[in-house]
């Protein structure tokens, strides 16, 4: 397993640790977030208003959480196949209670994928039971420039998340807007036809309504 290396974000409560899993562990998590995705397709959600978003997901975990024209919500079952959402594999779960100590285990892994025309606007984390649970996320793949911001709405700060990086929101950001400005195509050769993964654990708790996604 890969030292992990926290560094300064400049963000009360926003953490990074950049390279903190291997190209053998990142080549790893990859093989079995893609084995999972074959039996919980990507699929392309839209906002309640009818709008679609410009990245694919799926989720992994006891609940997932989605977008349609009823709202944002987890629910246990994947909108299209009506299964139930794969298992977290084992590699999230270790980085997950390694690196924010938290005594209950995700029950949520929502998992992204970016091509380079793709974005995320500023939003908050707001869906889960416990709102004072860290929510963890992991970067496989190309590059991606991720702005995190105060929930009142002050300047925040701008980090390149690369592929290996993880980062954490806890504590005073743990509400903060986060989103992805953009995805630098090409800076990645792991994922097969490029892009980049992100795979965002929560623990969710009960089916809740709100939100948007990381």
């Amino acid at each position: 397993m890969s030292a992990r290396r926290e560094i300064a974000t400049g963000f009360d409560g926003f953490r990074l640790w950049p390279a903190a899993l291997s190209a053998d562990e990142q080549a790893e998590l990859l093989r079995d977030v893609l084995q999972a995705v074959a039996a919980a397709p990507l699929y392309r959600p839209v906002t309640p208003g009818g709008r679609p978003f410009s990245v694919r997901m799926t989720n992994l975990g006891d609940l997932g959480w989605v977008s349609d024209r009823g709202g944002y919500r987890y629910q246990p079952v994947h909108p299209d196949t009506r299964r139930p959402w794969p298992p977290i594999p084992s590699q999230l779960l270790d980085l997950w209670r390694e690196l924010t100590a938290w005594p209950d285990p995700p029950d949520a892994c929502l998992v992204n994928l970016y091509d380079e025309t793709a974005r995320m606007g500023l939003h908050q984390d707001r869906d889960e039971a416990d709102l004072t649970a860290p929510v963890l996320s992991v970067s496989l793949g190309d590059t991606a420039v991720f702005r995190v911001a105060p929930a009142e709405g002050r300047r925040g700060v701008t980090v390149r998340l690369a592929s290996g990086d993880v980062c954490a929101l806890t504590g005073p950001a743990r509400l903060a807007r986060h989103g992805v400005d953009r995805v630098l195509a090409g800076s990645s050769s792991l994922i097969p036809n490029g892009g980049r993964l992100n795979l965002t654990l929560r623990r969710a708790g009960p089916i809740a309504a709100t939100n948007a996604p990381s």
